[in-house]
């Protein structure tokens, strides 16, 4: 039987793309929820369930890009039911992300911060780049533009990539972390990693991480030009999470460049 794919937000931008890709993959779409008290229309054909754990009970596994204020109820409700959460929504505060690591014991949850196999790829390369070139010598910067709506700063996948080069460092991101600055900083200190974060029209995503050094320049670049592209990925993880044990994966996992849970 097709695995049934719930979608949370379902009536949002990314919840439409969902819908799609969910029928583009051969999946079963179980239906979908809205936020309390929304007044928008779920797509024709979708089943509208009046909240998540309603949601979360007819579905295989939830797939989930909506705001940072309702992860951590929404991690009790799918930890509650048991069922598989694929968690696309950035912005998260360290009390939000504590909450996926416990609902993580319970039931399966890809996280991530962008679904793009692409971005993922471009991640891969962060780390190893961060491992080979030292930060005595080269400053590592990354800059990210979205489109004006976007809520949050610097962007998830910007953070990701930070992640990623301080990991090849050996550090974490939190120790070498400098982002907006502003007015009199004095000089750069050795080793951080920088965040510039730009905002205007309707860029879906761009993210560059760049490492200077005295002699070279060196850039790696994403850019994303339509949101299906996260959708797809979403819907990929979702099929790959029914079968799965209860863990912390991330999309890494689901493209097989690496093995275990996190």
């Amino acid at each position: 039987m097709a695995s049934r794919i719930g979608i949370v937000g379902v009536a949002g931008r990314m919840g439409r793309l969902l819908v799609e890709e969910v029928d583009a993959a051969g999946a079963t779409l179980a239906g979908g929820c809205l936020r309390a008290g929304s007044s928008a229309t779920a797509p024709q054909g979708v089943t509208l369930f009046p909240d998540l754990p309603a949601l979360a009970a007819a579905s295989d596994v939830v797939i989930d890009f909506t705001n940072a204020a309702a992860v951590q109820g929404n991690a009790a409700a799918l930890a509650a039911a048991g069922t598989p959460w694929i968690l696309g929504t950035s912005g998260l505060s360290a009390a939000d992300e504590a909450a996926v690591a416990r609902a993580a014991e319970r039931i399966t949850v890809v996280y991530a911060a962008n679904f793009s196999a692409g971005v993922n790829l471009v991640l891969a390369l962060a780390e190893r780049m961060g491992a080979a070139l030292p930060a005595e010598s080269y400053d590592a910067e990354i800059v990210e533009m979205h489109h004006r709506q976007k809520v949050d700063a610097p962007s998830g996948t910007a953070i990701g990539m930070g992640r990623a080069v301080a990991k090849g460092r050996g550090t974490t991101l939190e120790a070498v972390m400098e982002s907006g600055r502003h007015g009199h900083t004095g000089p750069r200190k050795t080793g951080a990693i920088g965040f510039a974060a730009l905002r205007g029209g309707q860029v879906v995503g761009e993210h560059t991480l760049i490492f200077a050094s005295g002699t070279e320049h060196i850039a790696l670049t994403h850019r994303a030009f339509d949101r299906r592209a996260f959708a797809t990925g979403a819907v990929r993880a979702a099929l790959w999470a029914v079968s799965r044990p209860p863990g912390l994966y991330s999309m890494m996992n689901v493209l097989g460049m690496t093995d275990s849970g996190e």
